[in-house]
């Protein structure tokens, strides 16, 4: 923890102690702390300091305003009326006035706004753009989803190695990404940050589906260039059997669909996913194909993190178009309105997440393209 967070807390609990002191003197009887899971309820209290040093991080446009609106509204109703997490929103160019005010307006909790640097949204040196133009309209005559888009693939580039260096998070160890007109079907009663936190886990999503394999061509023959450079590199032998289906050889394109995930930024910031990220970029393929930050993350947390360090949140009702995550349970009909037959859990193109799940626990340090 840093430092500043350290000594705050120190302050408030000597300060407690003063007045407990005080109070004890007086005769006067203490109202008993009110807890929640084992933490005292006033650290939830608007701008007090968490249990755990975390936020949202949104990257939006100015000109998707409304869609946040519904979203924070969403995300305030069903959990942060409740536990009032900060947030951080991002953008290429800077907030309007308009989108400031309205955005915090929606919420009690603390909000920042950061403008991205440019060498993080911008070509890297070594990439040819006369050939990345080219590459976007072969792809444009292919039918890919936002083959000719350029802010996409910046997009993509930024959330895959660039998010977790912003000055605004570099007090945050785990954030909570959010999108523009999602929706969360489901009452959340518990802090999904300081359950994380107290279990060692790095990775949280609610839906893992099938990458459109056009867009990725190269991807995987990179990551397989990269473990034969470093040795030692995967740490989680039976994540590359979440990853491909004949022993590394090919991709199947699992990954965790990533406009839902709440990670750990100490992961991100490690040796070993910055030296992952700096390789695939050297590459090229964020702007020669079209890379995605989802596919990026999930081959790395499947091949560096432990099964027990990813987390389905299966309890939380998420909706992204076209995919839904909705909780199966009895219980959970009396604390969610999203419809369980409809949930991506029953699709095979989201079948990556049973196939997580049927993985054996392991601590393994190495794989076969290791050896």
């Amino acid at each position: 923890m840093g430092v500043k967070y350290i000594a705050l807390n120190v302050c408030v609990a000597a300060l407690f102690a003063l007045f407990a002191r005080w109070f004890d003197s007086h005769g006067v009887a203490i109202p008993e702390r009110v807890l929640r899971d084992g933490v005292d309820i006033e650290m939830y209290a608007p701008g007090a300091a968490k249990p755990v040093r975390a936020a949202f991080v949104v990257l939006v446009r100015n000109s998707e305003l409304s869609g946040m609106k519904q979203a924070m509204r969403q995300i305030e109703d069903r959990f942060n009326s409740k536990f009032n997490y900060p947030y951080v929103f991002l953008n290429d160019v800077p907030f309007t006035d308009d989108f400031v005010a309205e955005t915090t307006a929606m919420t009690r909790a603390n909000v920042s706004y950061g403008v991205i640097p440019t060498e993080h949204w911008s070509y890297p040196a070594w990439i040819n753009q006369t050939h990345a133009s080219e590459c976007r309209q072969s792809m444009e005559k292919q039918g890919v989803f936002y083959a000719l888009s350029e802010s996409y693939r910046h997009m993509c580039r930024f959330n895959s190695g660039f998010f977790f260096r912003h000055p605004l998070l570099s007090d945050i160890e785990y954030y909570w990404r959010i999108e523009p007109d999602v929706e969360y079907s489901c009452d959340i009663d518990y802090d999904p940050f300081l359950y994380m936190s107290r279990r060692g886990i790095k990775y949280g999503y609610t839906i893992a589906l099938h990458e459109y394999p056009e867009t990725i061509r190269t991807l995987w023959t990179t990551v397989k260039s990269l473990i034969a450079s470093r040795p030692g590199f995967v740490r989680h032998a039976n994540g590359m059997a979440w990853l491909s289906e004949d022993g590394g050889d090919t991709y199947n394109g699992c990954h965790f669909w990533s406009n839902f995930e709440i990670g750990s930024l100490d992961f991100f910031r490690s040796e070993e996913y910055l030296a992952y990220f700096d390789y695939l970029d050297q590459a090229g393929g964020f702007f020669y194909e079209r890379w995605g930050d989802a596919p990026v993350h999930a081959i790395a947390a499947a091949l560096l993190l432990k099964k027990e360090e990813v987390h389905w949140f299966e309890d939380i009702g998420y909706y992204h178009n076209p995919w839904t995550n909705c909780p199966q349970s009895p219980e959970s009909r009396l604390r969610c309105h999203c419809d369980p037959e409809k949930s991506a859990i029953h699709h095979y193109w989201a079948s990556c997440t049973q196939s997580w799940l049927a993985l054996p626990s392991s601590n393994s340090s190495q794989s076969a393209l290791n050896r």
